[in-house]
């Protein structure tokens, strides 16, 4: 499968963005959909993922600021972030898990500004 991921700026602390990531393939094929993100210096961390059943999960840094959904229809899964802060700055990818394996796609770079 093939992931892109877009969406990602520079906005101003407190300020929103909606990440988008459309697989080349339809999104029901995979048992998790996730997002992950990379701040400079740091480890890749998981933010959010969503499951075939419709559970999320989120990672304690974005809980009640970030929601994770999907529109089957566009292949697409989405991440709604408000409320952002300066520590959310990342490059932030998406990735799928299916009964072949995992995949990643390359990242969209969120800035936020203080």
């Amino acid at each position: 499968v093939q992931l892109q991921a877009s969406g990602g700026g520079l906005v101003q602390a407190g300020g929103s963005l909606r990440l988008s990531c459309v697989a080349s393939e339809s999104i029901f094929k995979f048992v998790i959909m996730s997002w992950y993100r990379q701040a400079p210096g740091k480890q890749r961390e998981f933010v959010a993922n969503i499951a075939l059943g419709n559970a999320t999960n989120y990672a304690d840094s974005v809980k009640g600021r970030f929601t994770i959904s999907r529109d089957g229809t566009k292949n697409t899964v989405y991440l709604q972030m408000n409320s952002l802060k300066s520590e959310d700055t990342a490059v932030y990818y998406c990735k799928s898990l299916g009964s072949s394996g995992s995949s990643w796609g390359r990242g969209t770079l969120v800035t936020v500004s203080s």
